[in-house]
């Protein structure tokens, strides 16, 4: 039965290549969303005894489950938190000097984790997820494919697909293939966060209208004094949100918002 919209991910060689990617240190801290039946957390012990993991799972069965499990096989620096990680996130890392996030994400809430984790004052310094592979793409994007999901996410990370996981290496098995992307912590940025969201939801209002017609909508201010903008962005007034990266976005965001 698949509870809570969770497929687990079974294959031995995909969850070794999931640790791999969190070059982890003997003092680090993970924090694993999600971690079902705990396949992903025993390899991380594997990988290193000293390492404390952080496992939050929202289905209450399957975290008692884990307890049991972990307190069978002698596992220590593990906890086993029932909650809902959207919610209890934040309150979790504020002791925390350093950590790193690690799950197999149900399709349902990336979207909002990978905002929850975009709007955290204290950053994970990586982040390797597993997520539907349509929705890595996405995040992946460059211009002139970029979108809003992409330039949300790559402000506060540099996203990289690092492998494709089948659905046949779930169970049950998803409608569709997955993706193991790595989130590394970007540089910190030269402008607000909240105002570089706000230039991102009125560039991105309309994805098939002009940058200058999207802009015109949200601000109060003329079209030639947008465009005089644009110009100085050396952004031309008929180019379209998808051909902006990052620093356009910036640059518009210090000019208009």
């Amino acid at each position: 039965m698949i509870r809570l919209g969770q497929h687990f991910l079974t294959d031995k060689n995909a969850l070794k290549k999931i640790v791999a990617l969190l070059d982890l240190k003997e003092s680090d801290t993970v924090i694993e969303i999600g971690p079902g039946h705990g396949e992903l957390t025993e390899e991380l012990r594997f990988k290193n005894k000293d390492l404390r993991i952080i496992a939050i799972e929202k289905d209450e069965l399957l975290a008692n489950d884990l307890r049991s499990k972990i307190y069978d096989l002698g596992i220590k620096n593990v906890d086993i938190i029932t909650g809902d990680a959207l919610k209890i996130l934040k309150s979790l890392i504020i002791n925390l000097k350093s950590y790193k996030i690690v799950g197999n994400i149900p399709y349902y809430i990336t979207g909002k984790l990978l905002r929850t984790i975009g709007e955290l004052e204290k950053k994970p310094e990586v982040s390797v997820l597993t997520i539907q592979k349509e929705v890595a793409e996405r995040l992946t994007a460059n211009p002139p494919k970029m979108n809003r999901l992409a330039a949300s996410v790559q402000f506060w990370a540099k996203p990289e697909i690092a492998f494709i996981i089948s659905r046949n290496d779930f169970n049950p098995a998803p409608e569709i293939d997955s993706a193991t992307i790595v989130l590394k912590k970007a540089a910190p940025r030269k402008i607000e966060a909240g105002t570089y969201y706000e230039a991102v939801r009125a560039v991105f209002a309309q994805p098939r209208k002009t940058i200058l017609n999207n802009l015109f909508a949200s601000l109060k201010i003329s079209k030639n004094e947008i465009e005089v903008g644009l110009r100085k962005a050396d952004i031309g007034p008929a180019s379209r949100p998808q051909n902006l990266s990052v620093e356009n976005i910036i640059e518009l965001a210090s000019l208009y918002f």
